[in-house]
């Protein structure tokens, strides 16, 4: 039999989005009931496995020769989906039809596009353990990184609508005499949205949500390691009542596609997260003008970084050796955000190594379908250029424990944080 959902409820209609802004709250899988659920989930999106997904572009569903194969980086021989791959040839279409968008999105009342966010947060709220599945597939999170991820999502539909509603309500600070002085902040016209695989729910909704809630129409390139997260993320924004053409779906190559966005006369903005050498590189071509470029391309660039947690001789160890496990091993070290190098005051470097081998050879590795604390890294490229690094480290100094492929957690991309 089957069971329909609870209506939708606008903003405009609903109590859920009044008051202020309150961060998402993550399951406690310690509870039996919780973690039924999410195998559940993963049981039923395991079921939607290797589905074909189309570029989407001004509402049309498009098929092309070449295709993206997203792949399970914990069972590389799992399709998680088959996606279109966008070309240069898909550029003007795809441009086209947003600025056609645009024509008419901008005029939509704050109310309206704030209304269509809230909406989206509501029906991701329902669906939030399969949109965790999905990650869990496609980037090897396990529930909890997969957790964070969509509550983060969630996060964004709500901070991003309420910032727009203060901000329609913005005051010209200076009221000169005589004069009737107003505040209006006008969109800009189509966004390039090139969004990174490690946070890919969070990260390509939040640009793309904050791109649309100000009036703006976007281009969308996800990942080519993640493009079924997006996929998804697109069909939730159609079912809360997306017009055609404000995000327009074009997983393709970076060199080919996304470059020829970048560089496209009519693209106002380029909102990307990613590596430094990729993002130095947009920055570049945006600081181009190209041959009837009428304005100037803004650009936000988050890039990644090489962070470090100091551990002084006073420290509390234990609270310091649990954090630089967790910052250094979580989601495998595929964040910016991730311990890269932990600098420790010699007066308690020894303790504090001992402490970390202990807790680090802990950590359980396998499937996180399972929900192990580690599952694969992103792809064979990145297992090879990490396996290399351990190399380079083994010639600059030693290794305390692990650093080589662990086969025995199957034909992952895994590698081993404690020695067999």
């Amino acid at each position: 039999m089957a069971i329909a959902e609870p209506p939708v409820h606008s903003r405009m209609s609903s109590t859920l989005h009044q008051g202020p802004f309150i961060n998402e709250p993550f399951y406690d899988f310690r509870n039996e009931e919780n973690a039924r659920k999410m195998r559940a989930a993963i049981e039923r999106v395991r079921g939607q496995l290797g589905r074909e997904y189309d570029l989407i572009i001004g509402g049309r569903r498009i098929k092309t020769a070449e295709k993206i194969k997203s792949l399970n980086p914990s069972r590389p021989s799992q399709v998680v989906g088959l996606h279109q791959k966008a070309g240069k040839e898909h550029v003007e279409p795809a441009m086209n039809a947003a600025l056609k968008a645009f024509e008419s999105w901008k005029y939509t009342s704050i109310e309206e596009r704030t209304a269509l966010l809230f909406r989206v947060s509501d029906l991701l709220r329902r669906r939030k353990m399969d949109f965790m599945a999905w990650l869990v597939f496609e980037v090897s999170k396990n529930w909890g990184e997969a957790d964070a991820d969509i509550s983060e999502t969630i996060d964004f539909c709500e901070f991003y609508a309420r910032e727009a509603l203060r901000l329609a309500r913005a005051e010209a600070p200076v009221q000169l005499p005589g004069e009737q002085d107003s505040l209006k902040y006008i969109p800009l016209g189509v966004g390039a949205v090139i969004p990174p695989w490690n946070f890919p729910c969070a990260i390509m909704a939040g640009l793309t949500l904050a791109s649309i809630v100000s009036g703006n129409t976007v281009i969308l390139k996800p990942s080519s390691d993640s493009p079924t997260i997006a996929a998804k993320f697109v069909e939730l924004l159609e079912e809360a009542g997306m017009p055609e053409g404000v995000v327009n779906f074009c997983p393709g190559s970076g060199a080919t596609f996304g470059d020829a966005v970048v560089a496209h006369p009519k693209t106002r903005y380029i909102a990307f997260t990613g590596s430094r050498e990729v993002g130095l590189h947009i920055n570049q071509s945006a600081a181009t003008q190209a041959p009837g470029q009428l304005w100037i391309k803004r650009t936000i660039l988050e890039m990644g970084g090489k962070d470090a947690i100091i551990v002084d001789a006073d420290a509390d160890i234990d609270s310091a050796v649990e954090g630089v496990a967790q910052a250094a091993f979580g989601f495998q070290g595929q964040k910016c955000s991730a311990c890269s190098r932990a600098i420790v005051d010699e007066r308690v470097y020894d303790k504090f190594l001992n402490l970390l081998k202990a807790r680090v050879e802990k950590i359980t590795i396998g499937d996180p379908a399972e929900n192990t604390n580690m599952g694969a890294v992103i792809n064979q490229g990145s297992m090879n250029t990490i396996l290399g690094y351990i190399e380079q480290g083994k010639k600059d100094g030693r290794v305390l424990t692990g650093g080589e492929r662990a086969t025995e957690a199957g034909d992952g991309y895994y590698i081993r944080t404690r020695y067999r």
